[in-house]
């Protein structure tokens, strides 16, 4: 396994979508920085000679990833809530934020409420 930005990467993976497992790396930038190297994109993790990754490494090194990404992700939201913007405030009440419906279909931000209605009371 190789060790990039702090992030071990599998060795049976396409170096491609190996690059994705580091915080800020998706696809379209995984598939630019082989692209941009001369590296085929369906080589393996465990293929890549030592002088590519080292380049792997530094072109990395120049765009904002994992720890530095997490901490300006959430300075921009504490931000947007001491300004207290419409955004911020839905921060702020843990509500779905990008416009999504909320009487249905918001669980995973909302989280899960049990509600129990007209339940039956058991005569003996």
């Amino acid at each position: 396994m190789i060790r990039i930005a702090g992030i071990q990467i599998p060795d049976n993976k396409h170096a491609e979508f190996g690059l994705t497992m580091l915080f800020g790396i998706g696809r379209p930038t995984a598939k630019r920085i082989l692209n941009d190297l001369n590296i085929p994109l369906e080589t393996r993790v465990k293929d890549l000679s030592e002088t590519d990754v080292n380049r792997i490494r530094e072109v990395i090194a120049k765009i904002t990833t994992e720890g530095d990404l997490r901490r300006k992700v959430q300075i921009d939201i504490k931000r947007l809530q001491e300004i207290n913007c419409y955004r911020g405030l839905r921060h702020r009440r843990r509500l779905p934020v990008r416009g999504q419906r909320t009487k249905t279909n918001a669980r995973t931000r909302k989280g899960r409420r049990m509600t129990v209605a007209n339940k039956k009371m058991v005569t003996k």
